[in-house]
């Protein structure tokens, strides 16, 4: 369960990441709120997350899941290129993410 609220985490970093871009500054209202509350929602799940597992592989696997998923919206909406060499290196983080679970 806690990989779950980790990973579930992880994804509301990724919003948050998203939404303070949008936000401009925090001067746009919903962007604004939704960066505020998804950031709380974030560092909640992963507060809950590291009772249960040991922190380093925690925080590695938040980050990982929130970088890789605003990097793969990115490149989706346009903001950046994607290239075969930048999809190789998320697949890399993501294999990273998966390996530290199973030595976990």
């Amino acid at each position: 369960m806690a990989w779950i609220i980790l990973l579930a985490s992880g994804v509301m970093e990724a919003v948050w990441a998203i939404a303070l871009s949008k936000s401009e500054g925090l001067k746009k209202l919903w962007p604004s709120v939704i960066f505020l509350v998804t950031n709380v929602l974030s560092l909640i799940g992963l507060a809950v997350a590291m009772k249960h597992l040991p922190t380093g592989t925690a925080y590695a696997a938040w980050t990982a899941t929130g970088a890789s998923l605003t990097v793969v919206y990115a490149m989706v909406s346009g903001e950046e290129k994607a290239t075969l060499v930048r999809i190789g290196v998320l697949l890399a983080l993501v294999a990273c993410v998966v390996g530290l679970k199973v030595v976990a």
